[in-house]
């Protein structure tokens, strides 16, 4: 009981916190622009709480899991020099855009003094080389430092890891510190092959851990007709009872098995046996291991301000795989799933890294030209600035309302999914 309260407080504190942010930013920037602000609420639903300011009523509703601003004029356009619809472009622009500015902001801000607090960092001096692979054979040793693969900079491993996942094998030219003298080292990397179903497994307690997740757009599980939510059961005959199990299954390294692959899986009240042929999927190598970087303020801060670099990059190539179908909506997440995202961390650490990643998926999400979210109020503000003149009221109005109803039919698919995938 006491553990199912800890969950429920950190899931009410992380969404009602980032909320408060966001409408933080929209009432602090409207509050500097001049614009009235009628009402600031966290939460929907009853009223469990209000308090009547000079000119805001301020106020804390029972469901925490959305809030608003509520400014003179916005809704419905008031000539008055306190509201948002006689205020000017700019400062409408700013007070829409705050909200999720201000989610970006934090979340990378957390983010990075997490990573600067946390320390653990690999250097880029080769600490050894793995026999047999390019490296070796192509006579980089022990205390080489890698500073540019084909005359770009390295800055952190993940600089190494991006140019070899892109490589498909070509020959790379390796520039290298040795002695304190730079030398160049020509070298094609070690391919390795890996048999890969596109499946991604629920990690969790025993009886859930072979649930499949997620289904990888074009992977050999999609075209034969695995899909999110079914429970594997065997493999080959095999019985899996966690997901070690299948895993394991399809690791093996017995050729027979990987021609094929009999999945036996639950899916609602059905029992169905689907073949899969796994995929044959290519990795490249150059065969070192690195030395550990100095645990020092200076190093931390350049570790975790490039940390930060890919953190950013890892959210906008995960929203550009959404808008080009590479990951499906049914691999969203919503409050159902982030509560038991907030439920499933162990320690501060695991706490604080959710706290970013949502912070910052919320704010870029938020400002994505859609009706009814911030960044589609931004690109009708856009339009008025091109045309010269405003939208007429009604249409403003069904486009915002169409937008929402948009929205909550998403959120009751996503929230269909994230149940789903819990039970």
């Amino acid at each position: 009981m006491i553990n199912f309260i800890i969950i429920v407080l950190k899931v009410i504190f992380l969404l009602g916190f980032l909320i408060f942010i966001h409408e933080g930013g929209h009432f602090l920037v409207a509050k500097l622009c001049k614009v009235k602000v009628n009402e600031f609420a966290i939460g929907f639903g009853p009223t469990i709480w209000r308090k009547q300011g000079k000119e805001t009523k301020y106020a804390l509703r029972l469901i925490p899991l959305g809030g608003f601003v509520n400014l003179e004029g916005e809704e419905e356009r008031v000539e008055s020099k306190n509201s948002f619809s006689e205020a000017s472009i700019p400062k409408r622009m700013a007070i829409i855009l705050a909200g999720g500015i201000v989610n970006i902001v934090f979340g990378l801000l957390v983010y990075f003094v997490l990573m600067a607090s946390i320390g653990n960092n690999t250097s880029l001096i080769i600490n050894k080389t793995i026999p047999e692979y390019a490296a070796e054979q192509n006579g980089i040793i022990a205390g080489d430092e890698i500073i540019k693969i084909n005359n770009k900079k390295i800055n952190v491993k993940s600089d190494i890891d991006k140019i070899l996942s892109k490589s498909n094998g070509e020959e790379l030219k390796i520039t290298i510190k040795r002695n304190n003298k730079e030398q160049e080292i020509k070298l094609t990397p070690t391919k390795q092959e890996q048999k890969s179903t596109g499946i991604y497994l629920k990690a969790g307690d025993e009886e859930e851990t072979t649930k499949i997740v997620t289904v990888e757009k074009g992977s050999s599980s999609e075209k034969q007709g695995l899909k999110s939510n079914d429970k594997i059961q065997k493999i080959n005959g095999i019985d899996v009872k966690t997901r070690e199990d299948i895993i394991n299954i399809i690791n093996s390294n017995t050729e027979e098995k990987y021609e094929k692959l009999i999945f036996t899986v639950q899916r609602g009240n059905e029992q169905l046996e689907i073949e899969i042929i796994p995929d044959t999927i290519y990795s490249y190598h150059i065969g070192v291991q690195f030395k550990a970087a100095n645990n020092n303020i200076t190093s931390n801060l350049h570790y975790a301000l490039f940390s930060t670099r890919d953190f950013i990059l890892t959210i906008t190539d995960n929203l550009k795989m959404l808008f080009t179908g590479n990951v499906g909506l049914d691999q969203m997440m919503g409050p159902v799933g982030i509560s038991e995202a907030v439920a499933n961390t162990s320690g501060i650490e695991d706490f604080i890294y959710l706290l970013a990643l949502i912070s910052l998926s919320l704010g870029v999400t938020n400002l994505i030209p859609f009706p009814a979210l911030d960044g589609g109020k931004f690109a009708l503000l856009i339009l008025e600035a091109i045309r010269g003149k405003k939208l007429k009221q009604e249409t403003e109005i069904n486009l915002q309302l169409l937008g929402f109803a948009l929205l909550i039919v998403l959120a009751l698919y996503v929230t269909y999914n994230d149940i789903l995938r819990i039970f």
